[in-house]
């Protein structure tokens, strides 16, 4: 696939409305609540029967912090009492016994990913008991094939944490940096000196680490192209296999905590536009791929392989390399995917408890994929990771003429095509350089959802 992106910056400018990062499709605004823990059973045995020792993934929701960072958007709870986390470990334990109830016990989890919030607030003690309770209710695989991550910020490791996390089976670590300058994260409540961050990825290799990310943003208060230059410099440093640079999404009306951001500080469209080209050239300069989205990875990290092989996925955690794994979601507002259903945990805490209290599964939205559904998933999946779509392969799956049924959509995409975003054959669309940073837009004109109000719902695309 083509791999190189042309940044065109009148373009981007033209092409910055708001939508969907497709995660999942349908996106989440579809998920409904008549699809509840009782259809969700009923779809996790039914994946039973698609094949003998079929791997899972699991995710594993951690919400607590000690400090808020103004710019998150994630599902969180702040708090310096350590009671709260474990009593939450007690209903996490019930739920995963309920979950996996519903799943043959041969089949192995080879994908595990804990999220936040920040799950090294758990204590070490409480780290060994979730993998145990893990243990016992689903097969962790420990052979070399599995993919073990944890998020992790690196303010709240401890001595032995790192150690601890290579002896419990974690292979891969996601790292929570943000920005290195000192103001920005002043301005954003996240004080993190690049010392603190170099040891954690130090420790992480010494300890077996096999795969490093760093979660960086741009568009946060202060930043400008030189302030950012620089941390882009000091990540490089420390090399990681791959790097998630995310666009500032500045929500207050829908995320309190970012009320606390002064606006006037934030950097205006023209400087947010030469920070994101400045990142794509110092990356691809490094000799980093641009995967797609805000990802880059090493030519020879798994993901980067994968894409190359045409078997590159997309999930809730990102681009990954195993989101055929049926992904059974642990904790509050977690999302599963499970046969042809997404479905959502109870947000809070206190509605989480009591589903599981009354010793129900605390799922209580979702939705069961149409064929249409999963025709056009497949489409805008092929756009996100492989830029590119094959209008027979496509209808020979689903047993349609590719261009008769997208009539309305590839009509909608001859502007972008006028644009030299992407190339409409008469077999193939395939994404071009000047169009790889607006996969999203692409994958819209495929979206059978999008509304006149959308744009509330989503962030930017650039």
């Amino acid at each position: 696939m083509e791999q190189t992106l042309i940044f065109d910056p009148e373009v981007l400018r033209r092409y910055d409305v708001s939508g969907p990062r497709y995660t999942s499709y349908p996106t989440a605004p579809q998920f409904h609540e008549g699809f509840d823990d009782m259809a969700y059973a009923a779809a996790a045995a039914a994946t039973n029967g698609e094949g003998a020792g079929r791997p899972l993934s699991l995710y594993v929701h951690v919400p607590f912090c000690d400090t808020v960072c103004f710019y998150c958007a994630c599902n969180k709870v702040i708090t310096g009492n350590y009671r709260r986390a474990s009593a939450y470990l007690d209903y996490l334990e019930k739920e995963a016994e309920l979950q996996g109830a519903l799943f043959d016990p041969e089949r192995p989890v080879r994908q595990l990913h804990f999220g936040g919030g920040t799950p090294t607030y758990l204590g070490d003690d409480d780290l060994r008991r979730i993998m145990a309770v893990l243990g016992r209710h689903f097969r962790l695989d420990r052979s070399d094939e599995r993919e073990f991550s944890i998020e992790i910020d690196p303010r709240a490791v401890r001595d032995a944490t790192i150690p601890l996390l290579a002896e419990l089976g974690f292979n891969r670590v996601s790292i929570g940096v943000q920005d290195f300058d000192p103001d920005v994260q002043r301005a954003v409540n996240r004080i993190q000196p690049f010392e603190v961050t170099a040891r954690v990825v130090a420790q992480a290799r010494e300890h077996g680490f096999t795969s490093t990310n760093f979660d960086l943003i741009y568009g946060l208060p202060l930043q400008t192209v030189k302030s950012y230059t620089h941390t882009l410099e000091r990540a490089l440093e420390l090399r990681p296999e791959r790097l998630a640079v995310y666009n500032y999404a500045h929500l207050p009306h829908l995320f309190k905590t970012q009320r606390q951001i002064r606006e006037a500080e934030l950097p205006d469209a023209a400087e947010k536009l030469a920070i994101l080209e400045t990142t794509i050239r110092r990356l691809t300069d490094a000799g980093y791929v641009y995967i797609g989205m805000d990802h880059f990875a090493l030519p020879d990290d798994e993901l980067a392989v994968s894409q190359r092989a045409g078997t590159l996925q997309r999930n809730f955690q990102g681009y990954s390399t195993r989101a055929e794994y049926d992904l059974v979601a642990l904790g509050p507002t977690a999302i599963g995917k499970v046969g042809a259903t997404y479905s959502q945990n109870q947000r809070d805490l206190e509605a989480y408890y009591a589903r599981l209290d009354a010793g129900r599964l605390p799922v209580f939205r979702g939705v069961e994929l149409t064929a249409e559904d999963r025709l056009r998933r497949e489409v805008i999946t092929e756009l996100m990771c492989h830029s590119c779509i094959d209008f027979a392969r496509i209808g020979d799956r689903h047993g349609i003429e590719f261009r008769e049924h997208f009539a309305d959509a590839l009509a909608r995409l001859r502007e972008m095509e006028a644009d030299g975003l992407i190339a409409i054959g008469d077999q193939r669309l395939e994404v071009q350089p000047r169009g790889r940073l607006l996969l999203r837009n692409i994958a819209m004109a495929f979206d059978a959802y999008l509304g006149a109000d959308s744009g509330q719902r989503y962030s930017k695309v650039v």
